[in-house]
């Protein structure tokens, strides 16, 4: 099941629930900025975190499988937060 799988009501919660997932994220590198740790000391630890967490939920074989994605989500601006020139 993906998230076009489920009912509006449950999407704008579970939309809901991943926009607090990040503001605790984005939150986290702000402190650690603060406390004056590098961002991409950071954002290497985090994606790190993240990587064991979902091969702890789901298993190697199935994040291998999503990270096989991640470069043209990267490319098409997936994760950008700015417009593309």
């Amino acid at each position: 099941m993906n998230e076009t799988d489920l009912p509006l009501s449950e999407l704008q919660e579970l939309s809901a629930i991943k926009q607090a997932a990040l503001n605790y994220v984005t939150e986290a590198f702000a402190e650690a900025e603060f406390d004056g740790l590098d961002a991409d000391c950071m954002a290497q630890a985090a994606l790190f975190a993240a990587f064991m967490e979902l091969v702890t939920t789901y298993g190697e074989e199935a994040v291998a499988e999503y990270a096989q994605g991640l470069p043209d989500k990267i490319r098409s601006g997936g994760f950008s937060t700015s417009l593309k020139h």
